[in-house]
């Protein structure tokens, strides 16, 4: 997004009625807001995407890990390295690099416990320089 590019209150309607509805209609959005709008605010890079969320037990992936990875030398050859490594696993959905400890935490979606028993052993504790693996089951997601 342009450092230059302010949202005013049109936009803010426009991501409103998206939050609300990912799946409207450019018609039916253009009705509501105005579709020039919607088209600046996708050019400008304030809306990224469209997605549709599935249920993670339908989908085989309700058994959910929060996990902890610091690795053990931070330069740039190796961060490089481990981050190109651990987004190319399928199970993990989501990964975020940290100020501090750990390095990363990353969401990990499973069938069930063996499964990311196998998972962890198999694959994350392999990826490059990792010195230490913490894994957190999720009891249960309140929002997100």
């Amino acid at each position: 997004m342009r450092n230059d590019f302010r949202v005013d209150a049109l936009d803010r309607a426009i991501i409103a009625e998206l939050t609300e509805d990912a799946r409207l209609s450019n018609t039916e959005l253009a009705r509501r807001v105005g579709l020039r709008r919607v088209q600046r605010l996708e050019r400008e890079g304030v809306i990224e995407g469209y997605h549709a969320e599935l249920n993670p037990k339908a989908a085989g992936r309700g058994f959910e890990v929060i996990v902890a990875i610091d690795i053990a030398v931070n330069n740039s050859v190796t961060i490089e390295d481990f981050e190109s490594a651990v987004v190319q696993v399928p199970e993990v959905t989501e990964v975020r690099r940290m100020f501090g400890q750990p390095d990363y935490f990353l969401r990990v979606q499973v069938a069930d416990g063996e499964a990311y028993e196998i998972l962890a052993i198999r694959t994350l504790s392999q990826l490059p320089a990792v010195s230490r693996l913490l894994s957190h089951q999720t009891m249960r997601r309140l929002k997100g």
